[in-house]
């Protein structure tokens, strides 16, 4: 069950920061996929348990290239944060953590498996990633099946809610029952009684457009069509012609960078933003995707976020991890991550994978309240019980390793093709299962 808040305006990051916050798809210059932070090279591939050997080594598997590749930079840059604060506290066990940053490609290709081996075979204890919902599900069972932890910052598909895990998979990122609902919401209170449909066909664009209509049709509107498309189509020409056919007033959008070509299509087509509005979500909200188009193609289309608005603060460290940052998307879940699965294996005295499950949800709720690693460890190691509050809310995983508090951001791009770090309101929701 979803309960959510009413809709409070932001006007200040202060307001922002009073509300229940929580988390849901080249980053720093070690993104090599042979070596480790500590120079280890890459072994053969292996599918056994990894064993605690006192050093927790922590894996990703996130997009450095495929359709979500402009979410690779942040997530690399917030584990890459996290990790240079842990080991400058100490790091866990006593020992520095190692990190191996990997790609995961998309679905069309099979790198995520390929990185997983090669994870598995540096005895990673641990893995962030991937992005992508439907990678996800592709790894899961080689990852979760070697004992090994897997922590999404970005998946947001329902069905990690009861998929077989082993207990040994967990995220930051909302399920799409949440978000769905929030732009369900959205798009019925602006007044569009008639709604078309645009989905990537995959367990994320499924899913969550099947929230949308669900929550819209609830509000009184009505979805006039649905069309589910091939994000690996060439083109979309058919696919926004039938929707153009039942005259909708508003035309939701979710797909990942594929959408550059659907937006090209509909502006052909004459449904452009000043005639029909449009509506977009985590996996297409991009601030590179759409610079190339002539200015205002975009202007006016709302969109949802997963997870609270980064701190000013927060995103100059960032920066300083990697320059180049133009989208912050999922920083912030990235980063407690890698502090949660360091906490987790502090507060076992273990960093087997098992170890690191059976005491995350403990770190993440019920103790004493701290926000960073080395607060949190130094309360550990005093022999308190701790409860990590995040730069993305203050997650507290309920039993399916799914947050139980998330916020959603809803945010309008402006005149650029680029929307603005402020949200125009956040929603929040309380998720139980």
């Amino acid at each position: 069950m979803i309960r959510i808040a009413p809709a409070g305006r932001v006007l200040a990051v202060a307001a922002a920061a009073s509300l229940a916050l929580t988390a849901c798809g080249g980053g720093s210059g070690d993104t090599s996929a042979q070596q480790s932070e500590s120079g280890a090279p890459s072994a053969a591939a292996s599918s056994a348990p990894a064993k605690g050997d006192g050093t927790l080594t922590l894996g990703t598997v996130l997009p450095q290239t495929g359709s979500l590749a402009f979410l690779g930079p942040p997530e690399f840059a917030g584990v890459d944060q996290a990790v240079k604060e842990i080991n400058e506290a100490g790091g866990v066990l006593g020992k520095p953590i190692n990190k191996v940053h990997t790609d995961s490609g998309d679905t069309t290709t099979n790198i995520a498996s390929q990185s997983v081996d090669k994870l598995l075979a540096q005895k990673v204890d641990a893995i962030i990633g991937a992005a992508s919902s439907s990678v996800s599900e592709s790894i899961i069972d080689k990852i979760t099946g070697s004992g090994v932890v897997q922590f999404s910052p970005a998946n947001t598909s329902d069905k990690f809610s009861t998929i077989s895990d082993n207990g040994l998979y967990f995220r930051t990122a909302p399920p799409d029952k949440l978000q769905g609902r929030v732009l369900g919401d959205l798009i019925a209170a602006d007044g569009n009684d008639t709604i078309g449909i645009l989905a990537m066909q995959d367990s994320y664009g499924s899913g969550l457009a099947d929230q949308i209509k669900t929550t819209a049709e609830g509000a009184g509107a009505t979805v006039v069509e649905r069309v589910d498309y091939d994000p690996k189509a060439p083109e979309f020409s058919a696919d926004v012609s039938k929707i153009k056919a039942k005259n909708p007033k508003a035309i939701v959008l979710i797909g990942f960078e594929e959408g550059a070509k659907v937006v090209a299509e509909l502006v052909k087509q004459g449904l452009t933003t000043d005639k029909v509005k449009w509506y977009m979500v985590d996996g297409n909200m991009s601030n590179t995707n759409y610079l190339k188009m002539p200015k205002g193609t975009l202007k006016g289309v709302k969109g949802t976020i997963p997870g609270a608005e980064a701190p000013e603060d927060f995103r100059k460290k960032l920066q300083a991890i990697n320059a180049g940052l133009k989208d912050y998307t999922y920083a912030a879940e990235s980063y407690d991550a890698a502090n949660l699965i360091a906490l987790a294996a502090e507060a076992a005295k273990d960093d087997t994978g098992k170890s690191i499950a059976a005491k995350l949800p403990e770190v993440s709720k019920g103790g004493e309240k701290c926000k960073s690693f080395k607060e949190c460890a130094d309360l550990l190691k005093a022999g308190k019980d701790i409860d990590y509050d995040g730069v993305s809310g203050p997650i507290e995983f309920n039993d399916a390793g799914d947050p139980a508090v998330a916020t959603i951001g809803v945010y309008e791009y402006g005149d650029d093709n680029k929307y603005p770090g402020k949200a125009l309101e956040y929603r929040t929701g309380k998720i139980e299962g």
